[in-house]
C-alpha cells in the first residue's frame, strides 16, 4: 500500500487562500446574525480556532470549514477535529468570556452557491 500523496505547494496555498475566503464569508454571516467577531485565527499550543465571536452573553469558538461541493461538507468536521478546537478554546476563554458568558463550539460549513450552514453547539463532549 501506497503512503498517501502530499499535497503541493501550490495546492497548499490555493487550499490556505479557500480558507481565509471562507473564514471572511463566515465572519461576513456571523455579523449578518447580529454577532461581533472579537477575533479570527487565534492560535494556542492546542490547536487554532478560525473565529471568536460574541452576541449578547455567549462566546462562540467557532470552526469554519469551506469545501468546492455541498456533498464534501458532511466530511469536513470530525470529533477529532471538533475536541482540538475545543481544548484551544478552553486555553482562550479567560482572554475572551467574562463571568456569566456562555461559552459554545459552533461550526460553519461553506460551499459555493449554498447558503452557509451555521451549526450551533457542535461540540458536546468532555
Amino acid at each position: 500500500m501506497r503512503p498517501p500523496r502530499r499535497a503541493s505547494t501550490t495546492e497548499r496555498r490555493t487550499a490556505e487562500a479557500a480558507g481565509r475566503r471562507g473564514e471572511r464569508l463566515a465572519g461576513w454571516w456571523l455579523r449578518l446574525k447580529g454577532w461581533t467577531v472579537l477575533d479570527r485565527r487565534v492560535r494556542t499550543p492546542a490547536g487554532e480556532v478560525d473565529l471568536v465571536a460574541r452576541k449578547d452573553g455567549l462566546i462562540a469558538f467557532v470552526e469554519v470549514k469551506m469545501r468546492r461541493t455541498v456533498a464534501e461538507l458532511d466530511f469536513a468536521i470530525d470529533e477529532r477535529r471538533l475536541a482540538r478546537v475545543a481544548a484551544a478554546a478552553e486555553l482562550l476563554m479567560p482572554r475572551y468570556a467574562g463571568p456569566g458568558d456562555d461559552i459554545r463550539i459552533d461550526v460553519i460549513l461553506l460551499a459555493p452557491g449554498t447558503r452557509p450552514r451555521h451549526i450551533e453547539n457542535a461540540w458536546i463532549g468532555g
